[in-house]
């Protein structure tokens, strides 16, 4: 390639670097259920935070982080997801940093233009939830091991340990992380080569020690594992590693399942290749000495999880697996060095990025929840005083974040606790305990004779089965009430709602 050609690739490059960055920052959706509460919790007092994620089942780190930050920066939706947006920013530098140290150059260039154009962190780079933050801790946790595995002195082995700890007050399936790379670290100390050794048992050292400031926490964990979950979702199978690639790829839209082609491809060339000539990639199944310990974590955190999940019947989602995302990203980086052909190499990688910038761009625009078409109509036909009830109190949060405060009277189903946060606690139980019957005629109660009621419901949430819809049926049925349906749920929202209206009829 020519010398112009090679200068376009850099000027290419740099675009790329930039629009990920700008699209970690720009998305329209209100803010849904998860981010909502999250919110809601973090504005608490610093004090109060860990009895209401005693109610919620996550741990703290980042619900601190953004309590000091909504007082710097505001609580507008750009405020709470930036600093989201700063974390996924930041873990581009980091990866740099471990890639080069694994493949040089190239494949750190590679790994940066893979994450910048990543449709799964430009996603959660817009998310005011945990999960960038993740991805940029497991990002400097390989750096430090990486320096560590070098030379093992203080610093990095202090390094090892934040993260470790870091990592655990961020997110549980970090429990599954620090158990592999533990494990990876005891074999090292062991068995692994002799020069080795020393670096081997000061890793599994600091491992052990971020371990050990969990310990503080884990009353409210235990409690958590017993009584909290979410209800919706179902423990992991062995489908979840394909569908773990398929979420980091961008899901199930052509530009997603391109890129999965490719992760799922390179990923196996930066384990196992290694290139013999421009045109030839030669497969060791032992795999590569450099990606060893990025395979190890994993296939082992991956299977870990599972074997967790199946015996703790917690929940997954692809979310938490972003404990790997970095790690895999990396080994996709290596594959790209695989194809000794620049020329190749370039091809591919701007398949890859053109990919994942097309499968991001839909994130601006993202429809992540219909409460802003409820806040709308309510904003514009409510009166002050009016009830807005909710079933599920799931999809309070989101709307309540949208309307004046103080202006309606707001009530959640099943519990009757206002919108503001969910109690996870023996959730299922609470749900088959209530009654719609009972839960329509206190909104009646409530409302009359002078307030309307606004009904804010959605089906198809597990445990439910057909209790909100029977909330709307009994107020139907009230022969003093007129009703009309004013938003529809549309099938397009990840959280759509229905919003129903009563009106006490004249004479009624």
């Amino acid at each position: 390639m020519a010398r112009w050609g090679w200068r376009l690739v850099a000027a290419g490059s740099v675009a790329v670097v930039v629009a990920g960055v700008l699209l970690r920052f720009y998305t329209h959706a209100d803010l849904w259920l998860d981010e909502a509460l999250t919110v809601d919790i973090s504005r608490l007092p610093v004090a109060l935070i860990p009895g209401a994620l005693r109610r919620d089942g996550a741990p703290p780190l980042f619900y601190v982080l953004l309590h000091f930050w909504m007082g710097w920066f505001g609580q507008s939706d750009l405020a709470v997801r930036s600093l989201s947006g700063i974390f996924s920013c930041a873990t581009m530098p980091v990866a740099w940093v471990a890639a080069r140290r694994l493949g040089g150059r190239p494949a750190a260039v590679a790994v940066v233009l893979v994450l910048a154009s990543s449709p799964f962190a430009i996603y959660y780079g817009t998310e005011a939830r945990m999960y960038a933050m993740v991805g940029f801790l497991v990002a400097c946790g390989i750096v430090a091991v990486q320096r560590a595995l070098e030379r093992p002195r203080p610093g990095n082995v202090v390094a090892i340990a934040l993260c470790t700890a870091a990592l655990l007050y961020s997110h549980y399936w970090a429990l599954y992380l620090g158990a592999s790379t533990g494990v990876w670290a005891l074999w090292l100390a062991w068995r692994g080569p002799e020069r080795l050794r020393r670096s081997g048992r000061w890793i599994l050292g600091a491992v052990v020690v971020g371990g050990l400031s969990f310990v503080p926490w884990l009353p409210i964990f235990v409690f958590q594992a017993q009584h909290t979950g979410t209800p919706w979702a179902t423990p992991a199978n062995f489908a979840a590693m394909v569908h773990v690639v398929g979420s980091f790829a961008g899901g199930a839209t052509n530009q997603g399942r391109v890129l999965g082609v490719l992760f799922f491809a390179l990923a196996g060339f930066g384990f196992f290749g290694v290139a013999r000539s421009t045109l030839h990639v030669e497969l060791d199944l032992r795999g590569q000495r450099r990606s060893r310990l990025l395979g190890w974590i994993f296939m082992a955190t991956m299977l870990l999880a599972l074997v967790g999940g199946a015996i703790s019947q917690s929940a997954f989602q692809a979310r938490y697996a972003m404990v790997v995302f970095v790690p895999l990203v990396l080994l996709v980086g290596l594959g790209i060095t695989t194809l000794a052909d620049r020329r190749i190499r370039v091809g591919v990688l701007t398949v890859a990025v053109v990919a994942g910038l097309v499968a991001s761009v839909p994130n601006i625009e993202n429809t992540r929840t219909e409460a802003g078409q409820v806040a709308t109509v309510l904003a514009h036909l409510g009166r002050p005083g009016d009830v807005v009830a909710y079933c599920p109190d799931q999809l309070g949060p989101a709307v309540n974040r949208l309307l004046p405060h103080g202006r309606y009277r707001q009530i959640t189903f099943p519990r009757g606790y206002g919108p503001q946060y969910v109690n996870w606690i023996n959730y299922a139980q609470a749900v088959h305990g209530a009654s719609p019957a009972a839960f329509a005629q206190r909104l009646e109660r409530i409302a009359a004779p002078d307030h309307q009621i606004w009904l804010v419901w959605a089906g198809g949430y597990k445990d439910y089965g057909a209790k909100c819809q029977q909330i709307e049926t009994d107020l139907l049925a009230d022969p003093a009430l007129g009703a009309r349906e004013v938003v529809v749920p549309e099938p397009k929202y990840y959280e759509p709602m229905e919003l129903v209206h009563f009106v006490h009829l004249p004479g009624g």
